[in-house]
């Protein structure tokens, strides 16, 4: 099978500048050849990288891309001009999995050599749906996004399949960095406001000032506007309000190195606020794999897989008592280390559904059955 995939304007792969749909497909490029199909990715052009190149049996196509903006309309707008980019450049194929907005607008009806198309929607649509023009199948990360998909177009309920994004269990899992005389607190993502991490960092200062057994915290991810973060000040900001306890590190994009990050942690913390941002939590996975037990807000796209008070903790990071609430949890499972490993251990398994083995058996599966119908409707009576 001849399998294309598009990835937004702003991020290249491999994944040097991180991104958790680039190294999604990253990964899962290379399982696929290695069950034998023929992948092309095309993604940003990167200073000093060839436009064109084969690694690891994969082929990549790089085109002039733009930096993340902080606009919404701007990112709009550059995504058009991506997808016109691509459009000109997408080779033959059985089936086109698009990250990105625009494309499928018009792919479907005018270039139908580049194969089946396939949707894979990262972030919660903006209206996109009603021009889509006959997209094969639509792989959603989350119920919210499922249902966003619905509201704009009804019609499109057979055509999702929700499926969460894939991870790397079995590296992430096979062994544990954590340290037996101090409670090691995580975050790793963006350092942005919509991500709460001022709550983390108000809880951190409280739990600083109680008799509670040795804990530390690391903070990890990119704050600079270009990578998504909301800027050198903010991070600033942080710095200034967290304890002595805390520590934050640049963000990590060497997998082996993020690995061993995931797995020193305890607890994982991520408060995110954005109800309309957040659509799975590649990061929430990836620490779970790891043993950690989750404290996450109560958005609903975490809820697919942690379970209150089984798999993880949850609360209301909009409330006006968020902080207390943050602050309980942290107190629990700092206190309770049998609650605390309980959980661990439970997340763990639950998460090992989207190991990038059995996640690439899933997808192919469902592309063989895009195309096979294709060929069985063509082929002569």
């Amino acid at each position: 099978m001849k399998i294309t995939v598009v990835m937004g304007f702003f991020l290249p792969i491999p994944p040097v500048a991180g991104g958790a749909i680039e190294k999604t497909w990253h990964r899962l490029s290379q399982e696929l050849v290695q069950r034998g199909h023929e992948v092309t990715v095309i993604s940003r052009q990167w200073p000093d990288w060839p436009a064109e190149e084969t690694l690891n049996r994969v082929r990549h196509l790089r085109l002039p891309g733009f930096d993340h903006k902080p606009k919404l309309w701007r990112n709009l707008i550059c995504d058009l001009i991506w997808s016109w980019r691509v459009f000109r450049h997408l080779p033959s194929a059985d089936v086109v999995a698009l990250n990105t907005i625009s494309l499928a607008c018009w792919l479907g009806r005018f270039r139908q050599y580049a194969g089946k198309v396939v949707v894979m929607p990262g972030r919660m649509p903006k209206g996109q749906f009603h021009l889509y023009q006959r997209p094969a199948l639509i792989l959603v990360p989350s119920t919210p996004v499922k249902n966003a998909v619905l509201r704009e177009r009804p019609t499109f309920d057979k055509l999702i399949r929700t499926i969460g994004y894939p991870i790397d269990w079995r590296s992430i899992s096979a062994q544990s960095q954590k340290q037996a005389d101090v409670v090691t607190i995580g975050y790793v993502g963006r350092i942005h406001q919509e991500k709460g991490i001022d709550l983390l960092a108000a809880a951190l200062k409280r739990l600083a000032k109680m008799e509670l057994p040795a804990w530390r915290a690391i903070v990890c991810g990119p704050a600079d506007i270009a990578r998504g973060g909301s800027g050198p000040d903010y991070l600033a900001e942080l710095r200034r309000a967290a304890p002595s306890q805390v520590e934050f590190r640049d963000p990590v994009f060497h997998e082996p190195s993020l690995h061993e990050l995931y797995q020193q942690f305890d607890i994982f913390c991520y408060p995110s606020l954005a109800a309309h941002g957040e659509t799975f939590g590649v990061s929430v996975a990836e620490a779970m794999a790891g043993g950690a037990a989750p404290i996450v807000s109560d958005l609903e796209c975490f809820l697919d897989f942690v379970k209150p008070g089984e798999t993880g903790l949850t609360f209301n990071a909009l409330a006006a008592d968020a902080v207390d609430h943050l602050v309980d949890h942290l107190v629990t499972l700092i206190t309770e280390p049998a609650v605390r490993a309980t959980m661990g251990q439970a997340a763990q398994q639950t998460v090992k559904a989207y190991d990038f083995a059995r996640y690439a058996d899933d997808r192919l599966a469902e592309f063989a059955q895009l195309t096979n119908a294709t060929k069985t409707a063509s082929s002569p009576p």
